[in-house]
């Protein structure tokens, strides 16, 4: 197997890497060809990989797999080849159709990291953790600055989350109340960064009916969320993920209480939203900032003020709920954090759990002859749709 590190080439640029310097070095000396692309966007420098002694390479030529992290872009698809990315399109994403027409054009095969699953069909590679980690620490960013009572820096200002740490026993918050959605990856890491913080958690009753004099955080489930339709009780998560129309929201017990919102939940456009825009319009709605990790875009979303991505360069964008329009951050409306590449704000610890995912649960398998998890996440093999996905026939324009 020739291996190739690609350069991230979408724009805006992307620093992570699917595998950090001393990641490969190791799988060097387990016999793998690996060479880097050259980069001036790594997170990690391309010295760092060399003083390894890791071959870096100017162009992609014989090497045969290529991995890299966000979609390549189109006029870059070479044909024969086998790459490794995030793609975008197993939603059908009207963007990123040329991209994977492309690839079939080109007799080259995509292999999704999204779609990397094990035999219980759970993901086995991801950087949702990562995401819900930077979308807390951005949350708490966002309300220093709405309210000026303290100041965070941004996460991407620091070297890694150590450096978050250090800086969080120093950090003195009032006394904000946070609802946190969602019990996986995502959530669970913006739940440790809040406790990190010193932000206590609390019950979703004690939150709602109790009084605090320091700040706290509630976390939900789908079953705090969201109620059945018909009126019976609520007693089968598995049931609401399957028929998320049988469902509507339940949240307004927790508009009234929270300054923050935090969202880390999947969420499936046929589930409903959080709120609507007459809700966010009510004397009863308090929350003043929220952090859509998830990021769906309204009107096909869990929170109708997502109305667009944000960047990392611009994190931040006000929203009016009596005109429904986006307006100035910090000018007297909700403010809204919607960054769509979160961890890529906290690069190097993301590359390197990354790496260690991607060795584990993909390489590891490998050398043992298991190519299961492989020809699962196998969109395109050869110029052709695998059959998992010929759904994708007429989105990529066949």
């Amino acid at each position: 197997m020739k291996i190739a590190i690609i350069r991230e080439e979408k724009t805006p640029p992307d620093s992570r890497v699917p595998l950090a310097p001393f990641q490969v070095a190791d799988l060097l000396k387990k016999g793998y060809h690996i060479e880097v692309q050259r980069s001036p966007n790594r997170c990690f420098k391309d010295a760092e990989y060399e003083a390894l002694g890791i071959p870096l390479i100017d162009e992609i030529t014989d090497q045969e797999y290529l991995l890299g992290v966000k979609e390549v872009p189109v006029k870059n698809i070479l044909p024969g080849k086998t790459y490794f990315m995030f793609s975008h399109t197993i939603k059908e994403q009207p963007y990123n159709a040329s991209l994977l027409r492309k690839i079939i054009d080109e007799k080259s095969s995509l292999i999704d990291y999204e779609v990397l699953v094990n035999k219980e069909d759970k993901r086995v590679i991801a950087f949702g953790k990562f995401a819900g980690m930077v979308g807390a620490h951005n949350a708490l960013y966002t309300y220093g600055k709405q309210s000026s009572l303290f100041d965070l820096p941004r996460m991407n200002a620091l070297d890694d989350y150590a450096a978050a740490k250090d800086l969080y026993k120093n950090t003195s918050l009032p006394k904000i109340k946070i609802v946190l959605t969602g019990t996986g990856r995502v959530s669970n890491g913006s739940a440790m960064v809040l406790e990190d913080m010193g932000i206590q958690k609390v019950t979703p009753l004690s939150f709602v009916t109790e009084t605090f004099d320091y700040p706290v955080f509630t976390q939900l489930s789908s079953f705090y969320y969201a109620k059945r339709k018909d009126g019976k009780v609520f007693d089968d998560i598995q049931d609401f993920y399957t028929n998320p129309s049988h469902y509507e929201s339940d949240f307004h017990h927790f508009i009234k209480h929270a300054d923050i919102f935090i969202n880390g939940i999947y969420w499936h456009p046929e589930a409903p939203a959080f709120f609507t825009v007459d809700q966010m319009q009510s004397n009863d709605f308090s929350i003043q900032v929220i952090a859509d990790v998830t990021c769906d875009i309204a009107p096909e979303a869990s929170i109708p003020s997502t109305l667009r991505p944000s960047t990392i360069a611009e994190p931040v964008y006000g929203y009016d709920p009596h005109s429904n329009v986006e307006i100035d951050p910090y000018s007297g409306g909700i403010d809204v954090m919607a960054i769509d590449n979160l961890p890529n704000e906290l690069p190097k610890d993301a590359s390197v759990a990354f790496g260690n995912m991607f060795i584990n649960e993909i390489l590891k398998p490998l050398e043992n002859g298991d190519d299961s998890i492989i020809k699962r996440g196998t969109i395109v093999d050869q110029g052709n749709l695998t059959d998992k996905f010929k759904y994708l026939s007429n989105y990529a324009g066949l």
